[in-house]
């Protein structure tokens, strides 16, 4: 499989505060394995049987294999597909790490509400419904269709002079994103996010998970030139060096992280529960699996990886939890975008592995 268990866990998933190590695991489930060896051969069995050369449909037929599993059933079926975007704004904006100000989140917030973003272009088109999770924007929208109100706060505190959240803000929105899961219909998520200035969370939580220098990882973001990138390097550098002892994945969420990441974690944690399939977009969405990852590795059995980003960071996000992505177009926008270019192509996975006909079937026929 495209993915691997070999990073550590934390067996305490400690905030390091007065609650109990009870209330954590409250916050973080089990989340069992889900691949199973006889399934796989026997939804194999059923592709190398079809009508057509066995393997001529290449990674179509590993990601149909890889479906059947998540769902398990040797015949599997998507079923109302939901894109989650959550949205989030950042302290540490207020330190120059992005070239656009914090207003912006709550602009593009609606413009994907009024269905004129390029994830509401492209979910219309495939029939996907959007969800907008507010998890904690600077300046809220007014309750509409479509929007969910689920804010931890006006926006995360600046990292370079605290925790981005408290322990407590912290399981609250992982405790969000669970509960918003739990809510919705069908058997698949695509995850989505809004934020200015969340490539520097990811990056942060990238640097502290992975073990990789933060020069490393820092890209442009939404258009910083090589002077903003330059002095993003040097803010998130400081930044890692205040919080030193965050190490433990949920201490790096809440010391490092956003209230829309933290949000989409725990939306990953309950769709792997859940059996669900989960398509994740670009280098914020696979901050937030990581973070689910290294608390509960088998959640990366249940996730399709759609694409690598331009932003340089997302390459080796991906390589830290050795997940192939389908795509490589060069995207960098966010949103939830590459998770819905790629959904018609697990559709026809699913179609592929239930609609071929038989070789055997095919040659009855001249029989």
């Amino acid at each position: 499989m495209p993915f691997s268990m070999a990073f550590p866990v934390s067996l305490s998933m400690s905030l390091h505060d007065s609650s109990s190590s009870s209330q954590s695991e409250a916050v973080v489930p089990f989340i069992p394995p889900v691949l199973d060896a006889d399934r796989a051969a026997a939804i194999q069995a059923r592709l190398d049987a079809q009508a057509r050369p066995p393997g001529s449909l290449g990674r179509l037929e590993s990601l149909a294999v890889q479906i059947g599993q998540i769902l398990r059933t040797e015949s599997p079926r998507l079923q109302e597909p939901t894109v989650l975007l959550c949205a989030g704004d950042h302290g540490l904006v207020a330190q120059g790490v992005s070239a656009w100000p914090s207003s912006v989140t709550t602009l593009m917030m609606q413009g994907i509400l009024s269905g004129e973003a390029t994830v509401s272009v492209l979910a219309r088109q495939h029939g996907l419904n959007v969800q907008v999770v507010d998890c904690g924007v600077i300046d809220p929208l007014p309750e509409q269709p479509g929007l969910v109100l689920r804010r931890v706060g006006a926006g995360t505190a600046d990292a370079l002079l605290q925790p981005a959240m408290t322990p407590e803000q912290c399981r609250t929105a992982i405790r969000n994103g669970r509960e918003q899961v739990a809510g919705l219909p069908g058997n698949a998520i695509l995850l989505g996010e809004m934020g200015i200035g969340n490539t520097s969370p990811a990056s942060l939580l990238l640097a502290r998970l992975a073990g990789l220098p933060i020069e490393q990882v820092v890209g442009p973001g939404a258009g910083l030139d090589a002077a903003g990138r330059q002095r993003k390097i040097q803010v998130l550098g400081q930044v890692l060096e205040r919080h030193a002892q965050a190490t433990e994945p949920l201490d790096a969420l809440a010391a490092l992280g956003g209230f829309e990441i933290a949000t989409l974690a725990g939306a990953v944690l309950q769709a792997a529960l859940e059996s669900r399939v989960i398509v994740v977009d670009g280098f914020i969405t696979s901050s937030a699996v990581l973070v689910a990852a290294r608390l509960q590795p088998a959640v990366l059995e249940r996730c399709v990886f759609s694409h690598v980003s331009a932003e340089p960071g997302h390459r080796l996000m991906l390589q830290a939890m050795q997940a192939d992505p389908l795509l490589q177009f060069g995207m960098r926008l966010g949103e939830g975008s590459a998770a819905a270019l790629v959904w018609p192509l697990l559709e026809s996975a699913c179609r592929a592995l239930n609609e071929i006909a038989p070789l055997e079937k095919v040659m009855a026929r001249g029989a």
